[in-house]
């Protein structure tokens, strides 16, 4: 079965595959071990002229049921399982993934087709069923890097939008897909090209388990899994925004234990303290506003941060921004 990168741009087209060979030349393409009878090749061939998915769908399920044996088969199931991911409208897919899965029953079969039916959930906004078709497949294949990967993603946007049922699992299903990527342990199945970009995404995952950190109140891990993900993906001001948010955070706690604590050698170590962590936003600050600068798809972060810097840099540098741009241009990459 191949593999798909899911909830990243991809083109997969339903077009004829080796069945043609297979029913044209009589035999199975490589080894060569079993003929195919005419009636079996016109039912497979029935598959690839039928006018639409549905009628597709019909043929493939009336093969199996009269063929289940056959030598064709995995070749059938490739050829639906390019047709239900290639399917763009989602609720058509959901019905034809489920489709598929009554029709194509072995292990490796339906691990073919859950992930188009995650796939079609997660488009759907239909989080409950994805999760629960995650569940299923890690349930037998516990490192399937896919699903793992962009549940963990998913579970987290959901999440920033106040909807936590699923942090339990996020945090499980992102964890391991750090393992796994910085284990650098591709899935024998998987070629190459695909592992890269899945490889290529572990930046992102790290961010989202350090917000899913953030959100419960553990700082400090927030604080490493973000850095990480800066330290892998330079370039991503989010990173560098959600950084000065932490670290804010710390500075508005100890400003105002300094308020409460009266005078004397302790209140000037917590101005000290205080003043060396604003210090430390600003420079966050500097970071995000000299990455997103110039990117439309970053402007409100852009002008928010500059928003916020402002006031610090000027309480910090005697009520002037004198020397603030430069700071920022510092923080550009090359």
């Amino acid at each position: 079965m191949k593999n798909r990168l899911l909830l990243l741009p991809k083109l997969l087209a339903c077009s004829i595959i080796t069945l043609v060979f297979l029913i044209t030349a009589g035999v199975i393409a490589q080894d060569k071990q079993a003929k195919v009878s005419d009636a079996e090749a016109k039912a497979a061939k029935a598959i690839e002229l039928a006018a639409d998915a549905n009628a597709k769908m019909a043929a493939a399920e009336a093969f199996i049921k009269k063929y289940p044996k056959s030598s064709l088969r995995p070749q059938v199931a490739n050829y639906i399982s390019d047709l239900v991911f290639g399917e763009k409208d989602n609720g058509q897919k959901v019905m034809l993934a489920q489709k598929a899965l009554s029709i194509f029953t072995t292990d490796a079969e339906a691990n073919a087709f859950r992930p188009a039916l995650i796939d079609a959930y997660i488009k759907l906004e239909r989080f409950d069923e994805a999760f629960t078709e995650g569940a299923t497949v890690l349930a037998k294949n516990p490192e399937n890097i896919q699903i793992l990967t962009n549940l963990a993603i998913v579970g987290t946007e959901e999440a920033k939008k106040g909807k936590g049922q699923h942090v339990p699992q996020t945090v499980r299903y992102g964890s391991k897909a750090i393992e796994l990527i910085e284990a650098d342990k591709k899935p024998a199945e998987m070629d190459m090209e695909l592992w890269g970009k899945y490889k290529a995404m572990l930046p992102q995952v790290y961010q989202e388990m350090g917000i899913i950190s953030m959100m419960q109140q553990n700082a400090a891990d927030a604080q490493i899994k973000v850095g990480k993900a800066a330290q892998l993906n330079p370039s991503d001001p989010l990173n560098y925004v959600i950084l000065s948010s932490i670290a804010n955070d710390e500075y508005m706690t100890v400003a105002e234990t300094y308020k409460n604590t009266p005078e004397g050698n302790a209140k000037k170590e917590l101005l000290a303290k205080a003043n060396a962590l604003m210090d430390k936003v600003i420079d966050y600050y500097a970071h995000a506003l000299a990455l997103s600068e110039g990117k439309p798809q970053y402007q409100r972060v852009h002008d928010q941060t500059l928003e916020d810097i402002t006031p610090y840099y000027k309480y910090r540098h005697g009520g002037s921004t004198d020397g603030l741009q430069k700071l920022i241009d510092g923080y550009k990459l090359p």
